[in-house]
């Protein structure tokens, strides 16, 4: 997984919903936080009870609690499912990614490793107000297709997008041994047209497909929601201890 996250490190989103703006002033609040807090612990006197809560702690705890109630009430998260068709879906809590699992046709083991949303394009507006763009966010997936009378497995290397599919590489790896640097074939763009689509409907008919993509979308912008409440309780935790 970590090499598909350095496969998909790019530029998080710089137009997202109103969640991300508030989240992001929290943040800059706890930081501020860390800073004046060092400094008071650093003064206080011997022998301070620890359950004493400055006023500026008992702000911050304020802001927390507030934020939290907020997120709550304004967009509450979904229990998140765990299957889709023929997949079974394997949340990770407190971590940036999810597992999907299913077989086909008997003898193929499929894997997938999906991240949270890490990139986004700018979508040109469409109808009378095409002013300006919209955004349209990314998800990474390394999907693994394994054989069990193979000592091998066919990776592909792909980019989620709201509604459509995209490749961006495919590769043979062994399972019996792990190369430094592995050969990871050419970039998907550059093979012809109908080798592209050939692949595209290779993974569609194993249900890797739009569908999917729509699918981890809501997925992830749950998890999203999910994961920011986790984060400010366990911040509040912290501080309140």
């Amino acid at each position: 997984m970590a090499r598909l996250l350095r496969i998909a490190q790019r530029k998080l989103y710089a137009s997202v919903p109103s969640i991300r703006t508030r989240a992001h002033e929290v943040l800059c609040c706890i930081h501020s936080f860390n800073v004046i807090s060092t400094s008071l612990h650093q003064t206080r006197p011997y022998g301070a009870q620890a359950t004493a809560k400055s006023p500026f702690e008992s702000n911050i705890l304020r802001i927390l609690r507030n934020e939290i109630e907020f997120q709550s009430e304004y967009a509450p998260p979904e229990q998140p499912l765990t299957r889709f068709n023929s997949f079974t879906v394997q949340d990770r809590p407190g971590e940036q990614w999810i597992t999907m699992k299913g077989r086909f046709g008997g003898t193929e083991e499929i894997k997938i490793e999906a991240t949270m949303f890490d990139g986004y394009s700018q979508v040109p507006k469409l109808g009378d107000d095409s002013s300006g763009a919209n955004v349209s966010l990314h998800i990474s997936l390394l999907v693994d297709i394994s054989k069990e009378e193979f000592g091998s497995k066919l990776e592909f290397v792909c980019s989620a997008w709201r509604e459509s599919l995209e490749i961006q590489r495919v590769y043979i790896l062994r399972h019996d041994r792990m190369q430094a640097m592995p050969y990871t074939g050419p970039d998907f763009r550059t093979l012809n047209a109908d080798a592209q689509e050939k692949f595209l409907e290779y993974l569609k008919t194993r249900g890797i497909n739009n569908e999917l993509c729509i699918f981890l979308h809501h997925y992830m912008a749950n998890k999203e929601r999910i994961e920011l409440l986790r984060y400010l309780g366990n911040v509040k935790s912290f501080v309140e201890n």
